[in-house]
């Protein structure tokens, strides 16, 4: 197996989070090499980030509507890269505790889409930004990893992470930083990153506050594995014409593992006893 179908394979099998990671290391390369290019060439611009950033000018936007997602995918420094991508990774990682890759995806891709839109409509209506938006663009999956992080943040508040020398800290108190860093720094420089930062951010919260009123659970989809058992079961008794033995245990085993998922939708699945942890591999197996 060569190098690239070495790649590929990996790819292929990675997980969401790290398929994301690798699309975004490999734009990052491909950006280095057109440097090289270019500088070779004597070119004084780079034309992958002239293609993919977005631009805050609105004419300049309307004759390149795709970098409204691409910028999401678009890393110019290492720096930004490096903390851009193990932020994505430790976040997305506890998302997926909760949320199926799908919706990580699309969290993913409405942050950046909702990120850039506040990028565009900030910089063509507050007076501070009008002036420089005919040469200010926007990169970077800060956007997109914002709404994945405030968006589990609003899931589950009370969830709790430990740090070295601080102890355990509730995941809405690490969200009120996160958005205050990007409030904070807003008149410092790069406005309009902070406020697409916001804007992805703002997605995350919105998406899971609306979603829930329709009942969004994730644990709807392990509620429906059991009634799956269940029905195989009543075929398989049907087929060999026994008659199921009636189960007493079952409604309150059931009502058992709701409690569980209820606790781990809450605060985590840490939070766990041992004896709770024992209980809902047991049932999960039945």
């Amino acid at each position: 197996m060569n190098i690239l179908e070495n790649l590929k394979y990996r790819f292929k099998h990675a997980g969401i989070v790290e398929q994301l990671i690798y699309v975004n290391l490999a734009v990052f390369l491909l950006v280095f090499v057109t440097n090289t290019f270019g500088f070779l060439f004597q070119s004084k611009t780079n034309f992958l980030v002239e293609w993919l950033a977005l631009p805050a000018n609105f004419d300049d936007f309307i004759v390149k509507p795709w970098t409204i997602i691409t910028y999401g995918f678009l890393h110019t420094s290492f720096l930004h890269i490096l903390f851009n991508l193990i932020a994505l990774f430790y976040i997305g990682h506890l998302f997926q505790q909760y949320f199926t890759p799908k919706q990580l995806l699309s969290f993913y891709l409405l942050g950046t889409l909702f990120g850039g839109i506040v990028f565009v409509a900030s910089y063509n209506f507050f007076p501070a930004l009008q002036n420089v938006a005919h040469n200010s663009v926007l990169l970077g999956a800060s956007a997109g990893i914002s709404a994945i992080f405030i968006g589990i943040a609003t899931y589950i508040p009370n969830y709790e992470l430990k740090f070295p020398l601080i102890g355990f800290v509730k995941l809405w108190v690490l969200a009120c930083i996160w958005i205050a860093i990007d409030v904070i720094q807003i008149p410092a420089g790069n406005a309009g990153g902070h406020l697409a930062h916001l804007g992805g951010a703002l997605l995350g919260f919105f998406y899971v506050r609306s979603a829930s009123n329709k009942e969004l659970d994730i644990f709807k989809s392990i509620n429906k594995l059991f009634s799956k058992k269940e029905r195989k079961l009543k075929t398989v008794y049907k087929s060999g014409n026994k008659t199921p033995k009636p189960n007493v245990d079952k409604t309150k085993n059931q009502e058992e593992v709701d409690a569980i998922l209820d606790k781990i939708s809450k605060s985590g699945y840490d939070t766990l006893s041992k004896s709770e942890k024992e209980f809902l591999f047991k049932q999960g197996k039945n």
